[in-house]
């Protein structure tokens, strides 16, 4: 019975995100960015970027967070240049979104890719299933994965559930560089699902490759094998950033100016 006891002392722990800001989101360190726009480069070689993040270009700094493994070293070398982001709110719909300065086409075009997004997804209802596919992780995006159903996230509250079979499957998250032994795999599990269907790349690995890429053995990133609806940056990305990409891709997030979007 200690449980019992425990839990009425405790209280609700579950988060009320994203019907609610979640403190321990809003604090958490989801990415680096740029200090202002037209920033100096301070030298990309001397910031130490093991993954070719950070590049420099005539008017100042390019910094690509789909590349970037949150390792912190670039910000410590030019704190002037470059700093934390807080929120766990990091996931995009195209990747150009993930570059910064965005080379991306306009908000009108946006716009296109979340119309033609909703009108997929809206066949979905309120409860989806979700097939995952590791393509050559490391393992650290499916300890995040798995948190979202303990009793902190409870993803099911959400009618958002993991099956076993691409056949019973709304949603296909990956995870991984894309190993070139995977594709065959990926494509069949892809192909399995049916109409319409989502799919996210999960993680830095699975963006761009990560810090294996490039190699012989890596299509660099999953966005070479299955066309990618989410992506959500992170080495790994938090079980909240995870929730962001999922209800961002179908169009549930919470207008925090009243209603939802």
């Amino acid at each position: 019975m200690p449980w019992m006891f425990r839990g009425l002392r405790n209280g609700v722990l579950t988060t009320g995100y994203p019907a609610r800001p979640d403190p321990y989101g809003e604090a958490w360190r989801g990415a680096v960015r740029l200090r202002g726009s037209g920033v100096p480069a301070p030298g990309a070689a001397r910031l130490g970027c093991p993954t070719g993040a950070l590049s420099e270009a005539p008017d100042g700094l390019r910094l690509d967070r789909g590349r970037c493994i949150l390792c912190g070293r670039c910000v410590e070398a030019a704190p002037e240049a470059l700093e934390w982001q807080a929120g766990a709110e990091v996931a995009a719909l195209r990747r150009d979104d993930l570059l910064a300065p965005s080379p991306g086409p306009e908000d009108e075009d946006l716009e296109a890719v979340r119309a033609d997004l909703a009108t997929r997804v809206s066949a979905l209802g309120r409860s989806v299933h979700l097939r995952h596919v590791d393509a050559g992780s490391d393992g650290s995006e499916e300890w995040e994965l798995a948190a979202l159903w303990n009793p902190v996230y409870d993803a099911h509250r959400l009618g958002i559930y993991l099956t076993a079979s691409p056949r019973h499957a709304d949603v296909l998250v990956v995870t991984g560089a894309g190993a070139r032994g995977m594709v065959a795999p990926l494509l069949a599990t892809y192909e399995a699902m049916p109409r319409p269907r989502v799919v996210m790349a999960l993680g830095t690995d699975a963006i761009s490759g990560g810090l294996v890429a490039p190699s012989y053995a890596l299509t660099g990133g999953i966005g070479a094998i299955v066309p990618v609806d989410v992506w959500v940056p992170g080495s790994p990305p938090s079980p909240l950033s995870i929730l962001h990409g999922l209800l961002l891709a179908l169009g549930r997030l919470p207008d925090r100016r009243g209603g939802r979007s």
